[in-house]
């Protein structure tokens, strides 16, 4: 008989714990599922659980969103893309257009989508007219997305593509030489995708224990349980708490598409900067659906704070754990889901609105140690 949510909180309970417990969950939907179901709470109060590098909104870079936006002002286009990257706001003055959101209002023809097959529909309707797909993910988008490519797109569509790999951003974290978690929660959609084992680096190479969880409470307490006992036992290995989704090297045909369409390249990540290898880009073959090449892009240097996150937004410190997101300057004061400031307010997966949402509406006075 599987194990309910109570049962894996009865024995998290009676394991022995240090004083404190760090536990990085790097997957948005980790979060909103965490927040959700009141697991902080629930959980013995020596574990701290830090929201991660899980949301490719907010590391979406904001140059990719001003080019964009550039191009749906500037250009007898369709631009399409995902709901939650039209509040994304960039850094221009407060008179000029922030987001997909307001070019839309301005009058440009700016469309949410759900699905790349429905890029291809919009395109296939007019077919005189171009359409741009800003295409901003991690693996779990992206492979849907080279999908698309292979089959074939209609020669009016191009693709404006920010995907990103999720496992560089932790590899920088655990090589920073200030590690800020004890034990890391790997997410179960990317596994899926990719296979578990691109997370073997983080037990392997640097000792920290580390378990695959799917997106219920069951699967998220096994995991967190997991690496409890590997803490407690002195070890670090990989554990699969998701076997039912998660197969040993992932999805083939996932994988295989993605190697056909797309290149690994250095990419920037919101505030962060340049990680190396943690990029998508479409392969030479796919030239002519690369709106980075079929639109002429004019260097913009008036934006003195192009690829930053807005003044005063601590965004890309709750992105790496080193604060919560409760501890941002600006959290439920300027900074709100109905007027976001950073992108960490704007996406489902960001860690600042799903706090939002789990009801924290004012700052915290304590920075994590």
């Amino acid at each position: 008989m599987a194990l309910t949510a109570s049962d894996w909180l009865q024995r998290i309970r009676r394991l022995y714990l240090p004083q404190k417990v760090r536990i990085m969950n790097v997957c948005g939907g980790h979060e909103r599922s965490i927040t959700q179901a009141g697991l902080r709470a629930a959980l013995p109060p020596a574990i701290e659980l830090i929201p991660g590098p899980g949301c490719p909104v907010c590391v979406c870079p904001e140059e990719d969103v001003h080019l964009a936006i550039r191009l749906a002002m500037e250009e007898e286009l369709t631009l399409a893309t995902f709901g939650d990257m039209l509040r994304v706001p960039v850094n221009v003055r407060k008179s000029d257009v922030r987001s997909l959101e307001q070019a839309r209002a301005a009058g440009a023809d700016v469309v949410a989508v759900a699905s790349p097959q429905e890029v291809v529909g919009i395109a296939r309707q007019a077919p005189d007219r171009p359409v741009v797909f800003l295409a901003a993910g991690f693996e779990t988008t992206i492979a849907p997305v080279a999908a698309m490519m292979a089959q074939g797109v209609p020669q009016n569509l191009s693709l404006l593509l920010s995907g990103r790999l999720t496992w560089p951003a932790v590899s920088m974290l655990l090589n920073s030489g200030e590690v800020g978690f004890d034990a890391l929660i790997a997410p179960g959609h990317v596994a899926t995708v990719m296979g578990p084992e691109e997370w073997d680096f983080v037990s392997a190479d640097h000792g920290i224990p580390t378990a695959v969880a799917g997106f219920d409470s069951e699967s998220l307490l096994a995991a967190i349980y997991a690496v409890l006992r590997q803490l407690r036992d002195g070890g670090a290995c990989l554990d699969n708490c998701y076997p039912g989704v998660v197969q040993p090297g992932g999805n083939p045909m996932a994988r295989r598409v993605l190697e056909d369409v797309m290149d690994i390249t250095d990419a920037a990540w919101r505030g962060i900067g340049t990680l190396p290898a943690s990029g998508f880009a479409l392969r030479a073959e796919y030239a002519a659906h690369d709106a980075r090449k079929v639109f002429p892009v004019v260097r913009d240097d008036t934006r003195r704070r192009a690829g930053e996150m807005p003044a005063g937004c601590d965004c890309a410190r709750v992105v790496l754990g080193q604060i919560r997101p409760d501890q941002c300057r600006i959290f439920g004061g300027p900074c709100t889901p109905r007027t976001p400031v950073g992108p960490c307010m704007v996406s489902d997966e960001g860690a600042c609105r799903i706090w939002w949402a789990g009801g924290r509406r004012s700052r915290a006075k304590q920075a994590i140690a």
